[in-house]
């Protein structure tokens, strides 16, 4: 479970280890840089599963860099070290974090003894590893294209008011 540093030590200049604190820095599968820590607390390795804890609980992302986690997220990993299988199996337990979300009087919130008590499928390590086979290329391509989308998303930033302002001008055949 993560554990939030004092706020002074929060910035978005890219000083110290990103700072994932929930759903708000969760993408598609991968959190998104937004705020860095200089005095972390708590962290999860690149591969690990991040579980949002609070206000929604079960919104689930995949760690792509060793970072630091705050109160808003767990981040889980299977014995195996198996980050596919971890995953998955985080993803389908999304009834009962749904469960957890509907009986907060504020907002809803589970804790490390609600992950605890969870019951879910101890599958055999061979059924594990050969999950793991399977899926990890398919986690490999997912998070390629997640970091070409980033890259693309950044150079039309870049363009696109050069573009607008006349600086920069596109020459070919529109068809």
């Amino acid at each position: 479970m993560g554990q939030s540093p004092p706020g002074d030590t929060y910035n978005q200049e890219g000083e110290g280890i990103p700072f994932y604190q929930g759903k708000t820095d969760f993408g598609f599968r991968y959190p998104t840089r937004r705020v860095f820590c200089t005095a972390p607390t708590r962290f999860a390795k690149s591969g690990d599963t991040l579980v949002s804890v609070r206000a929604p609980v079960g919104v689930i992302n995949m760690a792509a860099e060793y970072c630091c986690v705050g109160r808003g997220v767990a981040a889980i990993r299977h014995n195996s070290g198996s980050r596919s299988y971890t995953y998955y199996a985080m993803e389908s337990l999304r009834p009962k974090f749904d469960r957890y979300e509907a009986e907060g009087t504020v907002f809803g919130s589970i804790n490390k003894k609600g992950f605890e008590t969870m019951a879910m499928v101890n599958a055999p390590t061979g059924l594990v590893s050969a999950f793991e086979q399977f899926a990890f290329g398919l986690e490999e391509r997912i998070q390629h294209n997640e970091q070409q989308t980033a890259t693309l998303i950044v150079l039309r930033d870049s363009l696109l008011p050069k573009l607008i302002s006349g600086e920069v001008r596109c020459h070919g055949v529109l068809q």
